[in-house]
């Protein structure tokens, strides 16, 4: 079966649901299964780089500044003529506003399968989330990437029987190091400290949202500092709260061990330099963080929400402690700290996990069976439409 299909998404910047999207779209692109398109509200970002290797076309764009405006119904009315014109078979949209303007648009055009996504356990209003309601009911099925997830939208009164999960997909190529790799060199490549004993203790994550909790990575951070002194901190990642986490940072004394990076391109290099990886957040959907850490045979140790335990085996791969303790982290981090045989023993059980669950072709495979599914349904539904209507005029 080869199918039109259109991946719909915030974005072209560095995100964890643009990065989701743009490789799921070359994924399709690669198999041969679907003619891809790709679009976004805002059409710009790093990630349009990636959209030009895969060769996947102009991405569209259909910019929004308010859902309350009348440009609203001029991107509307503009994107249910995309999906006519090309005659998209399957719209996938991958996130909060997508959903709301993707869904509208391909119901009025019928587009034959309507797939929404939900990556997120928290950050949204109560009257986002009914409004996103609305947007699901539209939606032939809705991609979730944790059970975690699932359960949420279950709770809200989402139907089970819309709800598909689909596990993010780890490309391995983003955090493998090259033969000949020198630590030295990729620490200096980072613009941080080279020689000595510094042990790298690391977080990937936006500096844009609380809901990642880096006070408390920092909270932890201290208390490892003062039990192994030859720690040090990463913090990769960009955002607007840069600045306060560097005045706690020094208020807790590390601001000679605390090593802010902004916007990492060199992922590989990081975590391949780094002795343990963290997640800290208050809430997430599934981490794309996580993922990452265990491909690169990294020990974790991360907050127990979302989806961290569907990826995270305690007491195997890595650790899980409670929401905001940062007493509990820092022991965690220290106890791979001290014993390095356990953590490379995790760090490569995370491997093996990440290459049998997590991997490109497991997601390739899963949003293939569930659009081919979809796209069955509805050739079936018409064929009865069909044969109903010649029965009726015998």
């Amino acid at each position: 079966m080869s199918f039109n299909v259109l991946q719909l998404t915030n974005s072209f910047h560095q995100g964890g649901s643009e990065r989701q999207a743009v490789q799921l779209a070359r994924l399709l692109k690669e198999s041969g299964a679907a003619r891809v398109h790709v679009a976004a509200i805002d059409a710009s970002g790093v990630l349009l780089e990636d959209v030009r290797r895969a060769n996947l076309g102009e991405a569209a764009g259909f910019p929004l500044t308010s859902f309350y405006d009348l440009n609203t119904l001029r991107q509307l009315r503009r994107l249910v003529a995309f999906l006519r014109e090309r005659e998209i078979d399957v719209l996938h949209t991958h996130d909060f506003y997508t959903n709301l303007l993707g869904m509208a648009a391909a119901a009025l055009a019928r587009t034959p399968a309507r797939v929404a996504s939900k990556r997120e356990t928290s950050m949204r209003t109560r009257a986002q989330s009914f409004v996103e309601r609305q947007a699901f009911r539209l939606a032939h099925a809705v991609v979730v990437n944790s059970e975690a997830v699932g359960r949420k939208l279950t709770n809200a009164g989402v139907s089970p029987r819309k709800l598909f999960t689909v596990h993010n997909g780890l490309d391995a190529a983003r955090v493998a190091v090259p033969a000949g790799w020198r630590r030295d060199d990729a620490l200096a490549a980072l613009n941080l400290p080279t020689g000595g004993a510094r042990r790298f203790v690391t977080i990937v994550a936006n500096l844009e949202h609380d809901v990642k909790d880096h006070p408390t990575f920092l909270r932890a951070a201290a208390r490892v500092r003062a039990r192994v002194p030859e720690a040090a901190f990463v913090l990769a990642g960009e955002g607007r709260l840069t600045e306060s986490f560097r005045a706690l940072a020094a208020r807790l004394g590390l601001a000679d061990a605390a090593f802010f990076t902004g916007r990492c391109t060199r992922v590989a290099d990081l975590l391949a330099a780094s002795e343990v990886c963290v997640l800290s957040s208050k809430a997430e959907g599934f981490s794309n963080s996580i993922l990452e850490y265990m491909a690169a045979a990294r020990p974790v140790v991360a907050t127990d929400v979302g989806g961290a335990r569907e990826a995270v085996v305690e007491g195997e791969t890595g650790h899980l402690v409670r929401p905001g303790d940062d007493e509990a982290l820092a022991a965690r981090i220290v106890s791979l700290l001290n014993d390095p045989a356990r953590a490379l023993s995790f760090g490569e059980a995370g491997r093996r996990v990440v290459e049998q669950k997590f991997s490109c072709e497991a997601q390739l495979k899963n949003t293939l069976r569930l659009y081919e599914r979809l796209l069955a349904r509805e050739a079936s539904a018409e064929f009865r439409a069909v044969e109903d209507a010649r029965q009726k005029s015998v």
